[in-house]
């Protein structure tokens, strides 16, 4: 039976709808997947190099608990502070799913770098390329009971030396350089933190705020460190070779060193002496009579009259010289402020050098006032050391001089008293300021890079300043220390309160050849009698 020709036709045509319908389908489909898997894997290890967890959490195509905890697998077990992911390949999608091979490198702290390959899996969910996210995708290793775990072998630890290269952290070579070289202990968990995860508890590590501590990672150097995946047993995944570690050259001399010990360790009252080469900054010496508290480089004392050099300098840049007549009488009086010198002494009229070698407060006071003001004293303590950032490898207090804010603050800062303070090592600075002609940052460890520049004083000061310090050995008050010749010093008697009496720390700054230094003997008395003959004793001791 022949079929219509119509009803051919019909039935073609509802094969022709069925088919443009199934490609109608397709197309829509197919419009409706949103992006790339190229575009996803983008995203994604954008953010993880970025460490956006959150970022990274929205590329997922469904929520993964173990999430956070599989990522810090490597910055919180491995120490990784950061995680750089490039090299991005992704392959053609099959079945609504595709791959994306990258290379990751963990820059591991105190360890170096570690670079892997790995793989995210992608699929579409709702219409969207995703992430099909495990903790393979942290590292192939990780299936969610593994961890990675880091194993260090740590190379010889290195040296703490002299100028000379000789060993100075064995604890044969005096309490004093103990106290800069610090000691080794455990490290704690808050080491561990503050160093980075190649340090476990336990490990050796410096401490005592000493030189082993401040340059522990150059001193221990960086071990060799295996990566491992560990779980019911244990897989190196990578080795990192270490480095040894570098030795820390200071600038003790041990001969000097010595001899300022020697100088202060029979002193009943509490006693520091630190040495400076003046052509450098370099320390040579620092010595305490008593451990515990460094008082040579953050004791906090006033200067007394060993700040008259800093005065003096201004006064000599003011146009006073020192062959010029002053007055010295027993008392004066400047904004309030009555003003004596020591034992009441007066001398009357005499030569600004003599002034200073007698140590004349009542000369130094009035012409602070008078020539100086608080802001030149200020800038000309500031130029001498004071209020300057110290960087010497160890803790060490700068010196503080603050403006005065009346002229009897200014008088009784012109002699080193009212609110200023200084260490035995700034006070050593001073003096080599004078002998060098310049201020420079003091230092025990020369590689630093200081945070200080060097200060050359007022122009045509540094000459007549060695010549007044020189008098205050030949006739002043150090007259009679039996300092060697050659010495230019200046002594310093320094008024505290202690238990509501006034009591006196004993000073004595100075410097001969290209040494300079600084004694302290606390409530030590005057510092012609008692602090001129430890230095004396120092310098007899290198002669």
């Amino acid at each position: 039976m022949r079929v219509p020709r119509g009803r051919t036709v019909a039935v073609t045509s509802a094969v022709a709808v069925l088919v443009v319908g199934a490609a109608a389908g397709g197309a829509y489909y197919v419009l409706h997947t949103r992006g790339t898997p190229q575009e996803t894997a983008q995203r994604f290890t954008a953010a993880w190099t970025r460490g956006d967890l959150a970022a990274m959490k929205a590329e997922l195509a469904t929520p993964s608990p173990g999430f956070d905890a599989a990522y810090a697998e490597l910055t919180k077990n491995l120490g990784a502070t950061g995680v750089a992911v490039s090299g991005l390949r992704v392959s053609a999608p099959v079945n609504d799913r595709a791959t994306a091979a990258y290379s990751a490198t963990a820059t591991l702290k105190n360890v170096g770098d570690w670079t892997y390959q790995g793989e995210l899996k992608l699929m579409v969910k709702d219409h969207y390329w995703k992430v099909d996210w495990s903790p393979q995708a942290v590292h192939p290793a990780l299936t969610g009971a593994e961890h990675l775990a880091l194993k260090t072998s740590w190379p010889q630890r290195a040296a703490i030396t002299d100028a000379n290269g000789d060993r100075i952290d064995g604890g044969d070579v005096g309490g004093s350089v103990q106290q800069l070289v610090g000691y080794l202990d455990k490290a704690t968990a808050k080491d561990v933190k503050r160093l980075g995860a190649a340090y476990h508890v336990g490990d050796t590590v410096g401490a005592g705020e000493g030189l082993q501590q401040t340059f522990q990672k150059q001193l221990a150097g960086t071990p060799t460190t295996e990566i491992q995946v560990v779980g019911s047993e244990k897989k190196t995944l990578h080795t990192i070779e270490g480095s040894p570690g570098k030795d820390v050259r200071t600038s003790l001399d041990l001969r000097v060193q010595r001899a300022a010990a020697d100088a202060v360790r029979d002193l009943k009252k509490i006693a520091s002496l630190v040495a400076i080469r003046p052509s450098s900054g370099e320390i040579l010496a620092v010595a305490n009579n008593q451990g515990g508290f460094n008082r040579a480089l953050a004791g906090q004392y006033p200067p007394g009259s060993t700040f008259k050099t800093i005065t003096a300098a201004g006064l000599l840049a003011e146009g006073l010289s020192p062959s010029d007549k002053v007055s010295c009488p027993a008392k004066a009086n400047v904004g309030g402020l009555d003003i004596r010198n020591s034992d009441h002494e007066s001398f009357g009229s005499l030569t600004f050098l003599d002034s200073y070698a007698h140590s004349c407060n009542t000369t130094f006071a009035p012409l602070a006032a008078s020539k100086l003001g608080a802001r030149k004293l200020y800038d000309l303590a500031t130029g001498f050391g004071f209020n300057q950032p110290l960087n010497i490898g160890v803790s060490a207090a700068k010196g503080s001089m603050p403006k005065a804010t009346s002229d009897a603050e200014l008088a009784s800062e012109a002699f080193g008293q009212a609110r200023i303070l200084a260490s035995p090592l700034v006070m050593a600075t001073v003096a080599a300021a004078v002998a060098d002609g310049s201020w420079r940052p003091p230092t025990l460890v020369p590689d630093l890079k200081q945070n200080a520049s060097p200060k050359e004083l007022p122009s045509g000061v540094a000459e007549p300043l060695r010549q007044m310090m020189r008098a205050v050995v030949t006739k002043g008050t150090a007259h009679a220390a039996g300092l060697p010749s050659g010495t230019a010093g200046k002594t310093g008697t320094a008024e505290f309160v202690s238990n509501s009496k006034i009591e006196t720390h004993a000073w004595f700054i100075g410097f001969r050849g290209d040494l300079a230094f600084a004694v302290v003997v606390e409530a030590g008395g005057m510092g012609g009698e008692v602090a001129a003959p430890v230095a004396a004793h120092f310098l007899k001791s290198l002669s």
